[in-house]
Order: C-alpha cells, then structure tokens, then sequence
C-alpha cells in the first residue's frame, strides 16, 4: 500500500508545531502541548478523562471486575454472561439521543459542561451501589452495570461532540485527535489491567467495581474545567424545532451516498467479527480443561495485551494515517482473522506440544489481537470524523458511533448464541475451538462489502461541499474565483466577525492578534472539494 497525496487545501502550521505522525513518537509532549495550544488544553484534560481514565481504566477493571462477578458471584454460564455484557452495552446504541440532548438542548446556556456532570454523578452513584450491596440479585446488578455504561456513553458522545467540532475547524488535526483518543485510551487500559488483577484479588469482584467511580469523578472535574462558550438568548420553547431540523438533517445527510455506503460497512463488518470472550475467559479461568489463570495473571495478560494496543496507535499515526481507507480496512480485517488463529493454537493446546507454555502465549496472543484490532478501530474512527455535517456534530457522530455500537452488540449476542449451541459451559469447553474457528472465519466474510467504503486517504473531504456550512454558528464571506472562503470565530463570544481573508499558495495563515481565540476556518473552496464515493 502506498499512501495517496491529498489534493485538498494544506494549512500550514503554526510555529512550533509538529503535527506528524513522528512529533508524536519522537517527542509526545511538544504533539500534546500544540494539541494544547490549537485546540485548549481543556479539551485534551476532557479527552485525557473521558478515554484515558474513563473508558481505559474504567473499561479495563471492569472488565476484568465483571467478569468475574458474573462467573463467581452470580455463578452465570459463558452464553449467559456474554447476552448480560450485550445488555450492558445498551446505552451505547442509543448514543444518537445522548448526542442530539448535547447539540440541541443546553443546560444553563451550556451544551457540552453539564452532560460531562451528568455522566460523572450517574458513574459514581450506580458503581457505589453496586459495591456495597453485597446480595444483590442479577436484575439489580445489571441494571447498576447498564446505569455506569449510560454515563460512560453520555461522557464518551459528549467528548465525541467536541472532536467533530474540531475535526471540522482543524481538519488536519482530526488523524492527531483521534490518536489523542487512542493514545489516552491505549494508556489507561494498560494502567487498568496492571491494576484489575490486584484489584480483583484484595478487594473482590464487587469491590474492584465500586473503584470505577473514581473515573467518573475524574470526568465529572472535566465537566467543571472544560472550556465552552455560553449562550444567553437561548430559547427553550424553540426545543422541539431543533429537535426536528437536527433529525430532519441526520436524515438527508444518511440519504446522501458518501455516508451511508461507509455506514452499512461498519455496521456488517462489526456485527459479523463474532464476540466470544466470554467463552475464553471461563476457559482461562478453569483449573482442570484450561490453564487456569488467576486473577493477577489475567490482569497481566491484558495489560500486556493494552501495549500491543498502545504500539498500534503509535503505529497508525507514525506510518499509516495517510493510507486510503479502503486499504487500511483491507489487510486490518485479513490481520484480525489471522490473528485470531492465536487463540485457535492456545485452546486446542498446539503451544504446549511446542513447548510454549500457556502463560508466554496468552500474551503474545492478546498483544497481537489488541495491536490489530486498533489498526482497523482507529480508520473507522476518522472515516466517521469526515462523516459529519456542521450544525449536528454531536449528533451525528453518535449516530455514527450507535451503528458500530450496534454491530458489536449483535457480535456479543451472536458469540453468545454460538457458545449455547456448541454447549460450551462453565465446565465444559470441548467445543471451544469450533467457536473460534468459526468467529475467524467470519472476520473474513466484511471484505465482500469493502466496495461500500470510499476509496480516499484519511485526509480528504467526504461530505459534498454543501454540507460542509453551518449556517448557524458560521457566515462565510465570497471571495474571488479562485479563493477560498473563511470565518472568523471567537470562541468566548457569541457572536462573530467576519473578515474578508485571501488564501494564496493554498495554504492558510493563522492570525496572531491579541487574543488566541481567534482562528481561521475554511469553509469552502472554491474550485470545488473532491468528493469521493
């Protein structure tokens, strides 16, 4: 694969910055101080906890956490733990309503700060309940676990919200964004699962579980510092017309070709990658058809599995965030199959008449597959960056995110099901090998709608060029033939300026007045983006 150039309008960049997938590696703290500077330190702070703390040590001790809550404490079967995460991971799929509350309905002239608190107090709240009523029932344990998740999803649509807004006003910052996001998450999930195991072992499962308010106090404090500009004249009896222009947009952008092509792709090629890590974890956990784990060592396995995830975020943004989408998605869907082989190896016990031992190669195994599987997220995760119009960004992208939250929760179902047919249960694993076979197998089956996906680098403008305007926060100002159109934003004001600003040698120039918050913001070129289908 070679990368492609990007015909599409460069900026240049401010002094100092870096910008490149190398500023990132070589050195990480003058990438995030740019980050900082272009974009407010207050929206990486907002990041840094809402993906690193948490989603990553959120996610990663309540992995671990859950796991063994419902093995040990509920005493549930594999299939039946598996359908239980699918009901968990619920609000996920409704992440468009969380998103078009944060575009349309602002809490006290505020429309990003007060869902940052809402989803903190929800965190906190359904996680202290849960660790300390010791004889919950499994209706109430799940419904605590479908609570926590809510709040995880609010704070993580919210979040997306102001990465899509910045996507479109910074759009060659939108592959460090995202890596921002990987990064921060790849980072926490590998703190959490250093931790989980020790976490499991000295405070329980339960215990290890009320631990997850401490991530949503931290975005609940993100809530309180996040940068936003508040508006005063806001209408709330107007509410229910905003409600039905952002749907009525959300519709027309899904009528248009560029979007919902790459939307069925992400939906079929999660829903087909069949989830049965449920089945492997009883199976890592058994003492007699396993290699029996302990808690410390499966917090180990994953942790080390968190940084072949962290080495494919570095790897993405070093070398192949400029390749085409639809290449990327090629050969990450091919490595995820073969990668899945791994587990193949370990269940049917090949490692050991290789004499690698079960302990050496669960590691290895999870490394590579989290290496991977970051390799195919982080694509998918800019492709819906580019996907979305000004005006309903939170929205939209949650709507985007809801597709690829649906695909996954019909993996999880689907695994499920496949474990209760193959009679794989908390004691009997002789058909195990069949489920993973047959989950990699499926992993191949997405290829045949790869055609779905637009055939552009990550860099280049998807969306038709009169969806790019919005006409609610921005006015652009017409130019000469060959110009290209800006607006003018303050971003602690309300209101704006416009100002009439030539582009030459296709490439922008920052303005350097009194006040930082003053930034250029192309709109529209005029010779006409190139749009890809």
């Amino acid at each position: 694969m070679e990368p492609r150039e990007d015909g599409a309008l460069q900026l240049q960049e401010t002094a100092g910055g870096g910008g490149n997938g190398e500023r990132c590696l070589t050195s990480p703290c003058g990438w995030l101080r740019r980050l900082s500077r272009e974009l407010h330190w207050s929206f990486v702070v907002a990041v840094v906890a809402v993906y690193g703390a948490c989603q990553g040590v959120g996610n990663a001790v309540g992995n671990v956490a859950a796991g063994y809550y419902w093995k040990d404490v509920q005493r549930v079967q594999p299939s039946a733990a598996q359908f239980y995460q699918g009901v968990t991971d619920a609000p996920w799929v409704v992440k468009p309503l969380w998103g078009l509350l944060t575009d349309v309905v602002p809490v006290a002239g505020f429309r990003r700060r007060p869902y940052f608190l809402l989803a903190g107090v929800i965190g906190v709240s359904s996680m202290l309940m849960l660790s300390l009523h010791r004889e919950l029932g499994i209706v109430p344990a799940l419904l605590a676990l479908t609570a926590q998740s809510a709040g995880a999803a609010i704070a993580d649509v919210t979040v997306d919200a102001v990465v899509a807004e910045n996507s479109i006003t910074h759009p060659l910052l939108a592959s460090d964004m995202q890596s921002l996001c990987g990064f921060s998450s790849s980072v926490g999930a590998l703190l959490g699962f250093s931790i989980s195991g020790l976490l499991v072992h000295s405070l329980g499962s339960q215990g290890a579980l009320g631990i997850l308010s401490v991530p949503s106090a931290l975005v609940f404090s993100a809530g309180i510092l996040l940068k936003e500009s508040r508006a005063t004249d806001f209408d709330y009896k107007q509410v229910h017309k905003k409600f039905y222009k952002a749907i009525q947009s959300m519709g027309t952008t899904l009528k248009c070709p560029e979007v919902w092509r790459p939307c069925v792709y992400m939906y079929v090629s999660l829903s087909l990658s069949l989830d049965i890590q449920g089945g492997m974890f009883y199976w890592y956990t058994d003492h007699i058809a396993g290699p029996g784990f302990s808690e410390g060592f499966i917090g180990l396995v994953y942790s080390v599995g968190s940084a072949g995830s962290l080495l494919g975020v570095l790897l993405y943004q070093s070398a192949l965030k400029d390749y085409p989408f639809r290449s990327m998605l090629l050969w990450a869907q091919v490595l995820s199959s073969m990668a899945g082989m791994l587990d193949l190896v370990l269940v049917t016990r090949l490692n050991l008449k290789l004499g690698i031992p079960d302990y050496f190669f669960a590691v290895i195994d999870n490394s590579i597959s989290q290496m991977v599987g970051q390799l195919k997220w982080l694509p998918l995760l800019v492709l819906c960056s580019k996907l979305c119009p000004p005006g309903i960004e939170g929205t939209f992208y949650a709507l985007l995110m809801s597709i690829q939250n649906a695909g996954l929760l019909m993996s999880a179902w689907w695994g499920g099901l496949l474990l209760h047919m193959l009679n794989v249960t908390r004691t009997e694993f002789s058909n195990l090998w069949v489920a993973v076979l047959v989950r990699n197998i499926s992993r191949l089956l997405p290829l045949m709608f790869l055609f779905l996906v637009p055939p552009s680098d990550q860099n280049s403008t998807l969306l038709p060029a009169e969806m790019l305007q919005d006409s609610e926060s921005t006015e652009a100002v017409k130019l000469g033939s060959d110009s290209t159109t800006f607006s003018v934003l303050v971003a602690n004001d309300p209101s704006y300026v416009s100002s009439d600003l030539m582009v030459e040698n296709e490439q922008v120039k920052e303005s350097d007045a009194a006040t930082d918050d003053i930034e250029l913001i192309p709109l529209v070129n005029k010779s006409g983006p190139t749009v890809d289908s």
